[in-house]
């Protein structure tokens, strides 16, 4: 279907890929994962010859259709929104486009040529091309009414919608998508597992989302040492096996015995645990005949995240009664809101307004003033807030250790020494340390931002949208740590795994109250009375 042959990339004098030679096969999703600057972006528009290799070549099966996932949002402002997607098409859209010119001027003479176009036109179900547009326009929550709006008069969000119906119409043969999660609810990034999981095309996706790349993804492509390596199996299969490959060389006193022994239990447990058919059976063909010498250790470098208490706090955590708060532009993000936090809850703050959840994180870290409502803190608490938006973090044009430094509290904890400690486990050794915390990337200033939190030893910790910019490294041993912190979180985001390893508790806000359950966000989300109840909450104020 899809092949790269001998490519090759290098910037300088840093090579990116060294003779990579992969065969992408269709009925196959492959996830390219690979650490921040490996060039998983770089490789996706390489095959969709945006740039071009420094050597090499890919070969896209004669006859056959490539669609990518626009990254620009306002590339198709000028056109409407059902005709944006039907653009997804390109060679349905140019018969139809030149259909419609020569009826606009027709003659005699191009009669015959408007037949010919139509049989091509029908053979590739162009007359149903609106009414698929469409449903696949509603089924990713674009109603009706804006099918015929243009582009330009979209937020963003809806913009990132169009913009996947376009990339998903028409069943192209290779779909290409770097992020496709990005700003999606989870009511629409569940239907585009669903809808991807079923696909009989090939999909290539590029995803720091675990569970969409577990729950899509037959192959994992592993981009490491200038390679690129094809493993049988989700994200998780990946992970776990080059861990288990990682433990297994660093005991080099083992019996092969004894570690032929583990990877058989850790195939067994793999075999039992499959949801999609297509990883059924791609992954009985790789079990059937893997060996230990086929699971190589990855160079991933995984931050050292550890959560310390200073102190243990009391059963009292936080109190909140009838809080309201309005955006401002006047819109209501939520109201009379009533909380009672105790000790051990790991709560998920859910709404379908991220503004919302960004308010209340800011009323009760005391940054801003509610509309009506009070809230209090428990006596024996600390808390640590990592908010969505860093930036008032990263205004003084100061080194990270001098950075980290502002938040110690003994002269112990001013030495370099010990600030430096924090700041290696977030992968900032040697001169990293010493960056101007004003050039950092996003992921590296959410890095710091866990260094500070790590510093404070606080006992109650915030997190809004927290694994933004963050690799899938960081991420992972991330949420490790939050499932074995034994203080309370507050936590809201996006990433699905995340959420539902973590929170033991869920509460959504909505404009006329909020729903508290002790619940898992699986168990939640799966209710059918919850989401009777979720519609009735927002559908008041719609």
């Amino acid at each position: 279907m899809l092949s790269v042959s001998n490519l090759s990339v290098q910037f300088g004098k840093r090579v990116l890929f060294d003779e990579v030679n992969v065969t992408f096969a269709q009925g196959n999703c492959y996830g390219i994962i690979g650490a921040n600057g490996a060039g998983k972006s770089t490789f996706l528009k390489i095959l969709s010859g945006q740039i071009d290799p420094t050597s090499g070549h890919v070969h896209l099966e004669p006859g056959k259709r490539m669609s990518i996932l626009e990254q620009n949002h306002n590339a198709y402002d000028e056109y409407p929104v059902l005709e944006t997607v039907v653009m997804g098409n390109k060679p349905l859209f140019e018969i139809k486009k030149e259909i419609d010119a020569l009826y606009a001027d027709y003659t005699d003479e191009n009669a015959e040529k408007i037949g010919e176009l139509q049989v091509k036109f029908e053979e590739m179900n162009g007359w149903n091309a609106d009414s698929d547009a469409a449903a696949m326009l509603s089924n990713l929550g674009i109603t009706e009414d804006l099918h015929y709006t243009n582009m330009a008069d979209l937020d963003s969000k809806l913009k990132v919608r169009v913009l996947l119906a376009q990339a998903l119409f028409g069943s192209p043969d290779v779909l290409i998508m770097d992020e496709p999660t990005n700003d999606l609810d989870y009511d629409t990034i569940n239907w585009l597992e669903n809808f991807l999981a079923n696909y009989d095309n090939t999909v290539i996706v590029v995803s720091h989302d675990r569970h969409f790349l577990d729950a899509v993804c037959t192959t994992i492509a592993d981009i490491d040492f200038g390679k690129i390596n094809l493993f049988s199996g989700n994200y998780t299969f990946w992970y776990e096996s080059s861990q288990l490959a990682a433990r297994q060389r660093a005991q080099q006193n083992k019996k092969a015995e004894e570690k032929a022994k583990e990877l058989n239990e850790f195939i067994q447990r793999f075999s039992a645990n499959v949801a999609k058919s297509k990883q059924a059976t791609s992954r009985k063909k790789m079990l059937d005949k893997l060996k230990i010498e086929d699971i190589k250790p990855s160079s991933r470098r995984y931050p050292a995240i550890i959560f310390d208490r200073e102190r243990e706090a009391g059963d009292q955590i936080l109190n909140v009664e009838k809080l309201s708060a309005t955006s401002e532009d006047g819109d209501l993000l939520f109201k009379d809101v009533n909380i009672n936090l105790a000790k051990g809850d790991k709560v998920a703050i859910l709404s379908k307004d991220s503004r919302a959840t960004t308010a209340f994180y800011d009323i009760i870290a005391d940054k801003v003033k509610p509309d009506s409502g009070k809230f209090q803190w428990g006596v024996t608490t600390t808390q640590s807030y990592l908010p969505a938006d860093n930036s008032e973090f990263f205004k003084d044009d100061i080194n990270l250790v001098d950075w980290l430094r502002q938040w110690a509290k003994t002269e112990e904890e001013r030495e370099e020494v010990y600030i430096r400690g924090f700041l290696g486990k977030m992968l900032f050794s040697g001169e990293e340390a010493l960056k101007k915390c004003t050039v950092l990337s996003g992921g590296e200033k959410v890095r710091c931002m866990l260094s500070r939190m790590m510093m404070l030893r606080a006992n109650v910790l915030m997190l809004d949208e927290p694994t933004n910019h963050l690799d899938l490294e960081s991420i992972t041993a991330f949420n490790n740590s939050l499932k074995n912190f034994k203080g309370t979180i507050l936590l809201t985001t996006h990433d699905h795994e995340f959420v539902n390893t973590v929170a033991n508790r869920i509460i959504e806000l909505t404009p006329n109250g909020a729903i508290d359950r002790y619940l898992s966000f699986d168990e939640y989300m799966s209710d059918k009375s919850i989401k009777e109840q979720r519609e009735k909450m927002y559908a008041v104020t719609a």
